[in-house]
Order: structure tokens, then C-alpha cells, then sequence
């Protein structure tokens, strides 16, 4: 995802979060503005769908590993209700140890998929697969395991569980039996109905956008007015159709994906199984060293089968949900009135002008200022990021705004790391003389058709900045995003903080009972551990108190002479006090 893309749709969550913490969901209020916003037009705008339908995409599709990510973080909110109950029960009684296999048998109709626990048959075919692995007698043992050593013991349970569950199954007929057997009603029918109904809305689309690209290059404005429909509105009405059109080619081509995916998954779950049936049948007693790794691996190809046929309902739903955002000649007009106004016009696909241009190639000796790529020594031109979508921009510029799907084959323009295509060969020599111009007008023609930014991927290179120009003498605007919350993803399940637990596990590895002391005992060492207290030493009290100062005069100092060793007893007095201007 480029940074353009990041920083819309940080926004889009943005103003959903404020709508709702202000009382209400996103598009009540979003609705409620386009009442208004109609309520004071007075003819129908295919603007506001198209931009409804952007918005609704931009939120409900992601990438296949954040769709993947969701799909078992759901499935782990499910196990996680049972699964507390199920490690920190303390009851020993009988009645409480049954209760607590009853859990674990719907801890594992839960996590495998295959039945709920209201369903008798599923619920038999569980405990009888868990009676042959994990009998109900050993739930005393399993009551002294750690919390983490109960997840992960469950976890183990429930890959076997399903993994014999999965071979009883196929083993139940004489002749192979169909993986699609296994498979969920609800996951069937979404293998089976997806890429068809995709398909078919979009065959739909493509229709409308080529009718009402005949309509915008072949009639008259004042034919179309006869019928109160404007020429802006039949624009914004192409802009709709192309807009459903690029969203159904993207969720068909991952539609297209995960149904390859599912087929791979089928022939190894099949080979898999095949493994089991010459691992097991031929002996009647096979350690279990080795079979569980293979029920296991059973088990895992039959979550991720689950997992693709989740991502299928989840393209189907979208793709259902984008036709309510498209705009249908019936909102502008009825469609006998399309067809009288396309009586007389020649309707032609997408395929077919490209193959009218093809003929018309590009000489880059003539061009030589430009670099242009050609389909002979560039493989698989058409997967290149292409500019704009793969419009012609020259075309957007010059025909009010109609939109083109440009053709690579006449050549593509390579100009600051941009790829540009174009319908024709003429509109490549025009928009060839001043690549800088067009861009700029196609930037200021977006401005006033907010569904152009989605549609032509303009927010991927924002309008403010010109493409190979820095700012500031060499310096340019940047920004990173991060996380305001980022989510930790690295869990260590095993570990343990509890010092008692950890104790308690110590105990377990040492088995006291059973090991015999060879060497003598010390006083510390028999039956004791040492201890250490801490305590706070007392502080020693103090205070402050105010000292006297002294002046910087001479100290006075007298000296008396004559009281010894002078018989005439006469005593003088000398001052020996030194002077203060010293």
C-alpha cells in the first residue's frame, strides 16, 4: 500500500470513529447529508453513489493476510469462552469431570468446522473419535497441567480429532468420496455461486459503461436534454459503472485465486488421505507416532480448505453489497429511453477498440526525447502499474471528461517513473508534447469530481507535490505512520509468570517419589530452602540549623608588657591590632 492510500484511509477511520462516539454509525449520518444534499438538487447526482461505493471498499476490503488474520481471530473469540472454562476448572468430582469432557467435545466441534453441538450425529462422531485417544479417565491428569499445557494438549485434540473424523468419513463408501462432501452447506454454495455472480455483475457493468460511452461521444446534448438528463449527470454515471468495474475485476481476480487454491487443497487432502488408508487398513495396530502426524496434517489442509472458502463468501458478500452503489440507467433514465437515444450509434467493447488501435504503433525514433515500451520485449505489459488506471488522460483533458481504457500495445510512455497508455496514436504524440500540462489539467479536473481521486489513483501522487521536483532546494516533504495501538502478535503460550506454577512444574520434572537420595544431607539441604527478608534500615535523623557569621574587620589583639621579670613593676600597654586598610 502506497502512502497516498495509507493516509486516505487513516482518515476514512477517522471520521467513522467520530461518527460513531458521536451516537451513531457512519452511514446514518452519511445517508442523512445525501437526503439532504438531493433534497436540495433537483436532479439525481451518480457522484454521491460512486463515492458511497469508494468509501464502502475502501473499509470492508483488505489484503488476503489481514482478511486471513480476521477470519481466525474470529474463530479464537469463539474457543475462547470454552477454552477458559475448560483450563481453569478445579473440580474433581465425577459429575464435574463429565461436564468437562461434554466441554471439550464442543471445544472441538467448535474449532474443527465440521458440526455444531446441537448437532446429535457430529457430537457422537466426536466422542467417539476422542474415546479412542483421550479416554474420560485421563482427565485427572489433565487436571494438574499448567494453563498453557491444557491449550496446547487441546489443540493437539482437536488437529486428531478432525483428522479421524475427515478419514472415517471417506473411508464410510466403497468408491472415493468427494472432498465437496465434507465441505459446510454455506461453504459449498459459496465455491459454487462466487466467481459466477462476480462475473455477471461485472459483464453488467461493462454494458452500461460502453452504452454510455457511445451516448458521450456520439450524442447531441440536446437529445439528451429532451429527456431531462444532462451531460454531466451520463458522465458521472461512466465514471459509477468504471469505478464497479475495477472493484469486481479485483475481487474476481482473488475470487480466481482462492478457487486455485481450493483445488490444490482438494488433491492434497485426497493424497493425504490415500496415506492414511495404506498406513492404517493393512495392520490392525499402527503406533501412534505415526499416525497422528498424519491425522494432523490432515487436520491443518482442512483449515486452511476452510479458510479459502471463508475468503470466498467474504468476495462474494462484497461484491453483492457494491451493486446497490451502482448507477443503473433507471435512476437517469428508463431504458427504453437508452435505447432510443443509442438507436443509430455503434456500441463497441473495450475489445473491440483495442483491436481498431492496435494496428497503430508508436516509432520511439521519432519520439526519441521519451522512453516508450513496447508488448514484444516487454512480458506481460499488461500487469504493469499503469498511470491513471489505465486511462487515457489525453482523452479525460479534451472530450469533457470521458474516460478510455488506454491501449499498451500502441505503446506506453515512460515519463518520471510514471507509465503512461493512451487510446490512440494521436492522443500519444499530443499528450507527448507536454506530458507536464496534461497532467496538470487532469489534476485540476479532478478537483471538481471528487470520484476521479479513487477512479484515476491520484491519491497515490498528491496534487500539491510535482512529480520529480523537490521542495526547499533538495529537500521534500515525508511522513511516516505508525500504529497508535499496535497489537503484540508474538505469544509465547507456554510461558508462565506464576512463581508457584513454576514450582509446582519443577516438582513434577524432579518426581521426588521415586528417586532415591545417594549422597548425606546437609542441614540446609534437608527439607529446607533457603530464606531472605528485607527490611529498611532506620534513617538517620538530622536537622539544620542557622549558623553565626563574622565580620571581616581585624580581630583586636592587646599586649601587655612589664607584668614579669621587671622589678620596677611598670606595664605598658601595646596595640597590636593591624590596620583595617591593610
Amino acid at each position: 500500500m502506497s502512502p497516498g492510500e495509507s493516509f486516505v484511509k487513516t482518515i476514512i477511520r477517522e471520521v467513522v470513529h467520530e461518527c460513531i462516539v458521536r451516537g451513531g454509525t457512519f452511514f446514518r449520518h452519511w445517508v442523512d447529508s445525501k437526503l439532504f444534499m438531493e433534497a436540495a438538487m433537483t436532479t439525481y447526482s451518480p457522484s454521491f453513489d460512486t463515492i458511497k461505493m469508494q468509501l464502502y471498499f475502501d473499509l470492508s476490503y483488505t489484503s488476503k493476510r489481514e482478511f486471513l488474520k480476521e477470519i481466525n481471530w474470529m474463530l479464537e473469540s469463539r474457543l475462547n469462552q470454552v477454552s477458559r472454562e475448560i483450563t481453569e476448572s478445579r473440580m474433581k468430582t465425577k459429575d464435574h469431570l463429565d461436564a468437562l469432557y461434554r466441554k471439550i467435545i464442543t471445544f472441538i466441534l467448535l474449532g474443527s468446522g465440521m458440526g455444531s453441538p446441537s448437532d446429535v450425529s457430529a457430537v457422537q462422531e466426536v466422542t467417539a473419535a476422542l474415546q479412542s485417544i483421550f479416554p474420560s479417565n485421563e482427565l485427572g491428569p489433565f487436571m494438574v497441567l499448567s494453563k498453557g499445557e491444557k491449550e496446547q494438549q487441546l489443540s493437539e485434540l482437536t488437529m486428531t480429532v478432525t483428522g479421524i473424523r475427515l478419514f472415517n468419513k471417506s473411508t464410510k463408501k466403497e468408491q472415493e468420496m468427494e472432498i465437496t462432501e465434507l465441505i459446510p452447506a454455506i461453504l459449498c454454495e459459496a465455491l459454487l455461486v462466487t466467481s459466477k455472480d462476480i462475473e455477471n455483475e461485472l459483464g453488467v457493468s461493462q454494458r452500461l459503461a460502453w452504452n454510455y460511452t457511445a451516448l458521450l461521444e456520439k450524442c447531441n446534448i440536446s437529445q439528451l436534454e429532451e429527456y431531462d438528463v444532462s451531460l454531466i449527470q451520463l458522465t458521472q454515471a461512466l465514471y459509477n459503472v468504471r469505478q464497479h468495474e475495477l472493484f469486481l475485476q479485483i475481487l474476481l481476480a482473488d475470487s480466481h485465486s482462492c478457487a486455485k487454491r481450493i483445488e490444490i487443497l482438494k488433491k492434497d487432502i485426497c493424497s493425504q488421505i490415500n496415506l492414511l488408508n495404506t498406513s492404517v487398513q493393512p495392520k490392525t495396530a499402527v503406533p501412534t507416532s505415526k499416525v497422528f502426524p498424519l491425522f494432523k496434517a490432515l487436520s491443518k489442509l482442512w483449515s486452511e480448505l476452510q479458510d479459502e472458502a471463508e475468503l470466498l463468501n467474504i468476495f462474494h458478500n462484497i461484491a453483492f453489497k457494491l451493486q446497490f452503489f451502482r448507477t443503473t440507467e433507471d435512476k437517469i433514465f428508463s431504458k427504453d429511453i437508452l435505447n432510443n437515444l443509442l438507436e443509430g450509434i455503434e456500441v463497441k467493447t473495450d475489445k473491440q477498440r483495442l483491436n481498431e488501435q492496435s494496428s497503430e504503433r508508436i516509432d520511439p525514433r521519432h519520439l526519441k526525447q521519451y522512453e516508450w515500451l513496447h508488448p514484444e520485449p516487454t512480458k506481460n505489459i499488461t500487469d504493469l502499474p499503469l498511470q491513471y488506471n489505465g486511462f487515457c488522460c489525453y482523452t479525460l483533458v479534451n472530450k469533457d471528461g470521458l474516460i478510455l481504457p488506454g491501449n499498451p500495445y500502441i505503446g506506453v510512455l515512460k515519463h518520471k517513473e510514471k507509465l503512461f497508455v493512451f487510446n490512440s496514436k494521436e492522443a500519444a504524440c499530443k499528450f507527448a508534447q507536454n506530458p507536464d500540462y496534461f497532467i496538470a489539467l487532469v489534476e485540476e479536473k479532478a478537483k471538481s469530481l471528487p470520484e476521479l481521486m479513487k477512479l484515476l489513483k491520484l491519491h497515490q501522487t498528491p496534487p500539491c507535490v510535482q512529480a520529480g521536483k523537490t521542495l526547499l532546494g533538495g529537500q521534500s516533504e515525508s511522513f511516516t505512520q505508525t500504529d497508535l495501538h499496535p497489537l503484540v502478535t508474538n505469544f509465547v503460550k507456554p510461558y508462565e509468570w506464576n512463581e508457584w506454577e513454576l514450582r509446582r512444574s519443577a516438582i513434577k520434572l524432579a518426581d521426588l517419589q521415586t528417586t532415591i537420595t545417594h549422597s548425606t544431607q546437609t542441614h540446609l539441604s534437608h527439607m529446607r530452602r533457603e530464606n531472605a527478608t528485607q527490611t529498611w534500615l532506620p534513617k538517620e535523623v538530622g536537622c539544620q540549623s542557622k549558623r553565626d557569621g563574622e565580620t571581616g574587620v581585624p580581630k583586636p589583639q592587646i599586649f601587655l608588657a612589664g607584668l614579669r621579670g621587671c622589678r620596677d613593676g611598670r606595664m605598658e600597654k601595646i596595640n597590636l591590632t593591624r590596620s583595617i586598610n591593610e
